[in-house]
């Protein structure tokens, strides 16, 4: 499994000929920049998503940590994020799905990542799920 700044940097290289898909994994993958919200600096997170709805669901997981990711915080502070998925690049706005749609969404992302589950059983907080919305 490669997930990480190589990851990254191999995805964008080759459109997501590398990296898109994950057999390891058994997932896809988009990259996601958010700015972060103290440096101003793009931050990229490369992250398990399924199509949902027209938008795409991501995961605030964390592995299960007890505090959510840092990307999460900073597209709370600024909804507007740039997405790839493999060679399409487009700017998005980012929302957390409320309650009903969380409810909806949860078991599509868990089919493609079982270890959610585990995750959410190692923490006290809620994951939230992230819908991003092509502008």
């Amino acid at each position: 499994m490669l997930i990480g700044p190589e990851h990254i940097r191999r995805y964008e290289a080759t459109d997501g000929e590398e990296g898109y898909y994950q057999g390891d994994l058994g997932a896809t993958i988009l990259i996601l920049t958010t700015v972060g919200r103290k440096s101003g600096a793009e931050r990229k997170n490369a992250l398990i998503y399924q199509e949902v709805d027209g938008g795409y669901a991501v995961m605030a997981s964390d592995g299960g940590a007890q505090a959510h990711p840092g990307w999460y915080f900073n597209l709370v502070a600024d909804p507007e994020v740039k997405v790839q998925i493999k060679g399409d690049r487009f700017v998005a706005r980012a929302r957390v799905a409320d309650s009903q749609e969380r409810a909806r969404i949860w078991p599509v992302l868990t089919k493609v990542w079982p270890n959610y589950e585990e995750y959410a059983r190692k923490t006290d907080r809620e994951m939230p799920i992230v819908v991003l919305e092509r502008i």
